[in-house]
């Protein structure tokens, strides 16, 4: 995983001298024009109004807004924002090309995606769960603009957009939150901070700064190679993954160099740092940095049944197979390695309890889940995942599994209380854990 709150507010109080230039002419060339996308609620207008009186005319950036929007109503913003906006402000027409230098705002009762830097208008689909059209936006973009895409969210209730943020960081883009001081309504921002991905916590007014500033300098080539040549590891990633093996006590020599190189200047890009040696100086200097650094090495994007139809064959074939024949003592075990922040754990517990009902059995059922990122394993523990999981939930499972307030908590005992997650280095120590639990054992 990666940035977390201390890093960001850091950033805030801290700025770069970059973020410190005047916002009110055009930047220097970026070597690419990134494609930004914002999410707000409720106090939102007021967020972007403040956002685009920052901005310069000519940032070199595209500005693509989705607000939750009245769905019967005419929306006037951008009648609102051009008043501030130094910028075009447009409102989304069906395959429209975007440009630099422009503010697109969606329409309401829409969802937004984006395909080849063109926008697409889909009708909201209906059915279960509250509509998440930031969420729907911010993982459209991440596939499409990959490094390219920004991501930001502002004041609003709710979890609209924590997921898209995630979606965002894996494909290597940027994440920038509103800080909730400065926010009317706290709940979307604080659900973004929550995950650790976020890499700037900021006010609206100083976000154009931050943003103008890593833009500038992601364009730029580094000053001195990372990426290996031939089978020589440069001795400035040796140097890396020593200190993070020294911090973390992971070794990440093994894993793929160009992806763990990528990261590496992402996170460049995010202090504003040129040369690699002085990148490996600060990561020896700023301990917060080597944890940040490993929680965006280990980014994964999971959600409840991933992969529908290997879930589909599972439950319908393999589990109910294996527990066809089975005596009502019988206990199933199951290990999840890598289970992020508990989705995978949870939907194989689903299915493990709708295969014995239907079968009509009493069977135990035990899981054992693990990952190296503590952060996810604290999440998987605690339960609790934001309303977006709607889209891939069944209505029925989410009445029998989940409690439904701001967010969607998973509660039933009976279904999850022999789920336990834990890091691999403390499995063999962890209390109640049973013997079984480094194999595979009666599940697929």
């Amino acid at each position: 995983m990666v940035n977390g709150k201390k890093t960001a507010k850091a950033a805030k109080k801290k700025p770069s001298k970059q973020a410190k230039s005047k916002t009110t002419g055009a930047p220097e060339k970026t070597g690419g024009s990134h494609i930004v996308g914002i999410g707000a609620s409720a106090g939102g207008l007021e967020a972007f109004e403040k956002f685009f009186d920052n901005m310069p005319r000519n940032p070199g950036m595209t500005f693509i807004l989705v607000p939750h929007l009245d769905r019967t109503h005419v929306s006037l913003m951008p009648e609102l924002l051009q008043k501030c906006s130094k910028m075009k402000v447009l409102q989304v027409t069906d395959g429209i090309k975007v440009k630099p230098n422009a503010v697109y705002i969606v329409p309401p009762n829409k969802n937004l995606a984006i395909i080849n830097a063109t926008l697409q208008l889909l009708d909201p689909a209906g059915g279960r769960g509250p509509r998440m059209p930031i969420d729907f936006f911010l993982c459209s973009l991440a596939q499409d603009q990959g490094d390219k895409a920004v991501g930001i969210i502002l004041s609003g209730m709710g979890t609209d957009g924590t997921l898209g943020l995630r979606a965002i960081k894996q494909e290597l883009g940027m994440a920038i939150v509103q800080d909730p001081a400065s926010a009317k309504y706290d709940g979307m921002p604080r659900s973004a901070i929550d995950t650790d991905l976020v890499d700037y916590i900021l006010s609206p007014e100083q976000i154009p700064q931050q943003l103008l500033a890593y833009v500038k300098h992601a364009g730029r080539k580094p000053a001195s190679k990372l990426v290996p040549a031939g089978n020589k590891v440069p001795n400035a990633l040796q140097k890396i993954f020593i200190l993070l093996r020294s911090h973390t006590g992971h070794d990440f020599s093994g894993y793929k160099q160009t992806t763990v190189c990528r990261r590496i200047e992402r996170r460049m890009n995010v202090h504003q740092i040129d040369n690699i040696p002085d990148y490996v100086r600060y990561l020896q200097e700023n301990s917060i940095e080597g944890n940040i650094l490993f929680r965006e090495l280990l980014i994964g994007v999971t959600n409840f049944f991933r992969d529908p139809d290997a879930f589909e064959a599972l439950q319908k074939k393999a589990l109910l197979q294996i527990l066809a024949d089975k005596p009502n003592d019988y206990l199933i075990r199951a290990w999840i390695p890598g289970c992020s922040s508990g989705e995978e754990a949870y939907s194989i517990a689903i299915v493990l309890r709708e295969c014995t009902e239907r079968l009509k059995q009493h069977v135990g059922i035990q899981i054992f889940a693990t990952d190296i990122d503590e952060n996810a394993i604290e999440t998987a523990r605690a339960g609790v995942y934001p309303q977006s999981i709607a889209a891939d939930v069944s209505a029925d499972r989410l009445k029998r599994f989940f409690t439904r307030g701001g967010t969607m908590s998973i509660t039933s005992a009976r279904t999850f209380g022999n789920c336990w997650f834990s890091h691999p280095r403390t499995s063999s120590k962890t209390r109640r854990l049973p013997s079984w639990t480094w194999s595979v054992a009666g599940t697929c």
